[in-house]
C-alpha cells in the first residue's frame, strides 16, 4: 500500500534525524573540542619567558585548575540544554591573539599586547569561556612556580613582583597566603644573609657568640628552617673543614684530621659530605695502619720485640680495628713469652762455673686444653674428674727427653749427693722369673731395669720425687735460670699436644711404631708376653730404651709417654675439685704423695692414656719410673 509506506519511509528518515541531534547535542555538551577547533591551535608549544629567560611550557592536554568540566548531566537534560551558544568571531579572534603572545612567551608585556590582556577581553565577553579560564588558571601556576623558585635563590624584588602577579590571576588564598608569608621571612633573612656573606670573605666562619658565618647562618635556618642559601652557606664553610682533614691524613697526620673532623660534625651533622669524608679518612688511616703494622711485623720477625712493640702500638692507635692486629699481638705476646725462643726451638743453658751444659730443652708453645678425661672415655678414673680448661699463659721449655744416667751422674760427682734409694740400701729391678718388680739390695740409679750396670744414654730409674727435685735446683744453681719438675698440667698439656683424644696419636692403638710401648709382639729375654697389650704391635724393647730412640710427639718431646713414666711438681688429690684454673703446680705444704704421669715400657694400654695419672710416696723408687726437667722462660 503506497500510503502506508509513505509514512514509514517519513517514520523511518524522523528517527534517524533526531539520533543524529541528539549525537550532536551530547557531543557539542560533552565533547566540544571535536566539533569546534579553533585555528592553528597547538597542544603543547614551547617557548621562552621573558621573565626567567627559560622554556615558558604550555600544556593544553590536560585539565587546568579553575575550569569548570559539566559532570552528572544526564541524557534527558543534555537534550533539553541543548547546544551551547557558538563562539564569536571577535571572540576567536582574541583566543588566537592570546595563544599566539602566550606561546612567545609574552604573558603581561607589553601593555596592550600581552596573554593576560587578551584572555581577560575573552572574558569580558564571554565570562564562561571555558579555554580562556583554563589559559590564565595556567599561567597562574607558572607565575607562582617563578615566585618560589626567586625565593629559593634569594631574589627578593623578583619574587614580590611573580606574587603581585600571581595574586591578579586565579588562584588558591592557600596558595598566596604561603607566598606572601615567604616573602615576609625573606625579608627579614635577607639582611642576615648578607652578613654572613661578609663573614665568610672575611673567613671568619666559625668562633664563639655570633659574629662568624656559621652563626649567622644557623639564626638564618632557624627562621627560615629551608632557607636554601643558609644550607650552602653551611656547606662552603663544612667544605673548607673537611678538605683541610683530607689533607691531614693523606700526610698520615691522622691525629689532626680526627680533630678537624670533630669540628666539622658541629656544623651540619649527618651530612653526606661529612659521612664520605670521614669514609676517605679511614681508607686513609687504615692504609697508613697496614703500613706501620707490616714494619712491626718485620722487626718482630728480625727479633726486636721492643721495636715491635713501638710499632704496633702506633698502628693500633691509628686504626684500632686494623685486621692483623689481633694476630700481630698475639705473637709479640709469645715472643715475650718466650724469652726471644721461638715454639719448637731446642736449646741448652751453659753452666756458669765450669764445662758444660743443661740437657737439652724444647719451647712448649701457649695454649690451652681439657685437662681430665670425659665419663664416657674407655679407661676413664674418678680421679681425672672433673675435666677443666687449663690455660698455659706462661710459655716454658720441657726437656727434650728424660733425664738420662750420665746427666744424673754429673749432679751427683759434683755435689757428693747420695739418692734416697742409696740411703735405703735398696733398689726396684724387674724380676724375670715371676714378671714383676721387687726391691733389691745394692740396686740404685746406676743401675738399669734388670739391675746391670745402666749404659749413659739410658732414662736414669730408681730416683724418687725428692731425687729429681734436688737435680733441678742443681741445675738452677749451676745455669743461673729457673729449673724445676713440670706441673701436672703443665705435664698432660704437653703430652697431648693440642689433641683431645685418649691417647696423643688418636684414640685406638698404634699402627706403626711410636714408643717403647706394651706390646703383644713384645718378649722378654725368658720369652714371657704382656697380659694386656697393644694389639700388633712391637717396639723391639724390653725394658727402658736408650732416651729419643723413638720419634718425638708433635710438640719435638722424645719418650714423653712411653719408656719411663715421670715425676712431676704436684702434691696427689683424690680429683680436680678446687684444681688450680691455671698450669701452676697445685702443692700443699708437707704434702707426703706426689704425682706420676705418663706411660711406661710396662703400663697397660690403659695407663698409656693422656689422661692418666698416679699418686705415690715423694721417696718412692721404681724401674718404671724417671723424670725431666722444665726450664722456665
Amino acid at each position: 500500500m503506497p500510503g502506508t509506506e509513505n509514512v514509514n519511509k517519513q517514520r523511518n528518515w524522523g528517527g534517524a534525524l533526531g539520533i543524529l541531534v541528539l549525537a550532536f547535542a551530547l557531543g557539542y555538551r560533552f565533547f566540544p573540542g571535536i566539533l569546534h577547533v579553533e585555528p592553528q591551535t597547538q597542544v603543547q608549544t614551547t617557548t621562552t619567558s621573558p621573565q626567567i629567560g627559560k622554556p615558558w611550557v604550555i600544556d593544553r592536554s590536560e585539565p587546568v585548575a579553575g575550569a569548570q568540566p559539566i559532570v552528572g548531566t544526564t541524557l534527558a537534560e543534555a537534550i533539553a540544554m541543548g547546544p551551547p551558544a557558538p563562539v564569536s568571531k571577535e571572540v576567536a579572534a582574541l583566543l588566537k591573539s592570546a595563544r599566539e603572545q602566550e606561546d612567545a612567551g609574552k604573558l603581561f608585556e607589553p601593555p596592550g599586547n600581552n596573554a593576560v590582556g587578551f584572555y581577560r577581553q575573552v572574558l569580558a565577553k564571554d565570562p564562561n569561556n571555558p579555554a580562556a579560564h583554563n589559559a590564565l588558571a595556567r599561567i597562574g601556576g607558572a607565575v607562582r612556580d617563578w615566585s618560589l623558585a626567586a625565593l629559593e635563590r634569594g631574589d627578593e624584588a623578583e619574587a614580590q613582583r611573580y606574587a603581585t602577579q600571581f595574586a591578579e590571576l586565579p588562584h588558591a588564598q592557600a596558595e598566596l597566603d604561603n607566598l606572601r608569608a615567604r616573602l615576609k621571612t625573606l625579608s627579614q633573612v635577607m639582611p642576615m644573609l648578607t652578613t654572613a656573606a661578609e663573614l665568610l670573605k672575611q673567613n671568619r666562619l666559625i668562633g664563639d657568640g655570633e659574629n662568624n658565618a656559621l652563626a649567622v647562618y644557623r639564626k638564618v635556618l632557624k627562621i627560615d628552617p629551608g632557607n636554601r642559601i643558609a644550607d650552602e652557606g653551611l656547606g662552603r664553610i663544612e667544605r673548607g673543614y673537611l678538605d683541610r682533614a683530607l689533607g691531614a691524613a693523606a700526610q698520615d697526620d691522622i691525629v689532626n684530621a680526627d680533630k678537624i673532623l670533630a669540628e666539622a660534625s658541629s656544623i651540619r651533622p649527618g651530612s653526606q659530605a661529612l659521612l664520605d669524608t670521614r669514609s676517605q679518612v679511614e681508607g686513609l688511616r687504615r692504609q697508613r695502619g697496614e703500613t706501620v703494622l707490616a714494619q712491626a711485623r718485620s722487626a718482630l720477625d728480625s727479633g726486636n720485640a721492643d721495636l715491635a712493640e713501638k710499632l704496633g702500638k702506633d698502628a693500633q692507635a691509628i686504626s684500632a680495628d686494623l685486621a692483623g692486629l689481633d694476630e700481630f699481638n698475639k705473637r709479640l705476646r709469645n715472643a715475650r713469652l718466650y724469652a726471644n725462643f721461638s715454639p719448637g726451638q731446642v736449646f741448652s743453658d751453659r753452666f756458669l762455673d765450669t764445662s758444660g751444659s743443661a740437657p737439652p730443652v724444647v719451647v712448649i708453645p701457649a695454649g690451652q686444653f681439657t685437662m681430665g678425661s670425659s665419663a664416657d672415655e674407655e679407661g676413664h678414673r674418678d680421679d681425672e674428674d672433673p675435666p677443666r680448661k687449663v690455660i698455659i699463659t706462661n710459655g716454658f721449655a720441657m726437656g727434650q727427653s728424660e733425664v738420662t744416667v750420665g746427666q744424673f751422674r754429673e749432679f751427683v760427682r759434683a755435689v757428693g749427693y747420695r739418692t734416697d734409694g742409696e740411703r735405703a740400701g735398696t733398689g726396684s729391678v724387674y724380676d724375670e722369673s715371676t714378671g714383676r718388680m721387687i726391691d733389691r739390695r745394692g740396686i740404685d740409679w746406676q743401675r738399669d731395669y734388670k739391675g746391670d750396670r745402666a749404659s749413659e744414654k739410658l732414662p736414669v730409674l730408681d730416683v724418687s720425687w725428692n731425687d729429681a727435685s734436688e737435680y733441678a735446683a742443681w741445675l738452677s744453681q749451676r745455669t743461673g735460670k729457673r729449673y724445676r719438675l713440670p706441673s701436672e698440667a703443665e705435664f698432660e698439656y704437653a703430652l697431648r699436644a693440642n689433641s683431645t683424644t685418649r691417647y696423643w696419636w688418636g684414640d685406638g692403638d698404634p699402627t706403626k711404631v711410636l714408643a717403647n710401648f706394651t706390646g703383644d709382639g713384645d718378649r722378654s729375654p725368658s720369652k714371657r708376653s704382656w697380659g694386656r697389650s697393644f694389639a700388633r704391635y712391637h717396639d723391639g724393647y724390653w725394658g727402658p730404651a736408650p732416651v729419643m730412640s723413638f720419634p718425638a710427639n708433635p710438640f719435638g718431646l722424645f719418650d714423653i709417654d712411653g719408656n719411663l713414666s715421670e715425676w712431676v711438681d704436684d702434691c696427689w688429690h683424690d680429683n680436680y675439685v678446687r684444681a688450680p684454673r691455671s698450669s701452676v703446680a697445685w702443692i700443699n705444704p708437707g704434702c707426703e704423695r706426689r704425682v706420676i704421669r705418663g706411660g711406661s715400657w710396662g703400663s697397660a694400654p690403659l695407663q698409656i692414656r693422656s689422661a692418666y695419672r698416679l699418686g705415690v710416696a715423694a721417696d718412692t723408687r721404681s724401674a718404671r719410673v724417671g723424670f725431666r726437667i722444665v726450664r722456665e722462660l
